[in-house]
């Protein structure tokens, strides 16, 4: 059998047949031409945000929170895990994320990160970055 029969047959055995002459298959066959400022998603389970990203965009108050959040998570890490710390800790985590998918954060969850500063002790005020964040979160919260 010549290869140029093979590649056929093997072709119309992977369903690619004469769509995928074209570059495509015969069932699924998706092209995209050219996106700009847009976004695609193809497949199940797709999260798409549209939006400033990493801070992107931001109000510069937004922009210090999110650093000092940053480095306040990284200093976490290295303190003995208690229920406050956790606790801290995703909050931190949630607050950066929804800066860098909107560029700000809804003054509840400002709120709820202020308590659980405080909820955290003493510890966490020594920090430099606990500092930064609890005066940023003052900035944003008006006091």
């Amino acid at each position: 059998m010549a290869t140029a029969e093979r590649d056929e047959e093997r072709d119309e055995e992977s369903g690619a047949g004469a769509a995928g002459s074209q570059g495509g298959r015969r069932f699924g066959d998706i092209r995209i031409g050219n996106v700009r400022g847009g976004v695609v998603g193809i497949g199940d389970h797709n999260h798409i945000v549209n939006g400033p990203q990493g801070g992107a965009g931001c109000d510069p108050a937004y922009e210090e929170l999110l650093s000092a959040a940053r480095q306040l998570s990284a200093d976490l890490e290295r303190l003995v895990a208690s229920p406050e710390v956790s606790a801290l800790s995703d909050e931190l985590a949630g607050t950066q994320d929804e800066i860098r998918r909107t560029g700000r954060a809804g003054a509840g969850r400002l709120a709820r990160l202020r308590v659980l500063l405080q909820d955290a002790g003493a510890g966490i005020g020594m920090l430099a970055s606990g500092v930064a964040v609890g005066q940023a979160v003052g900035a944003l919260l008006g006091g």
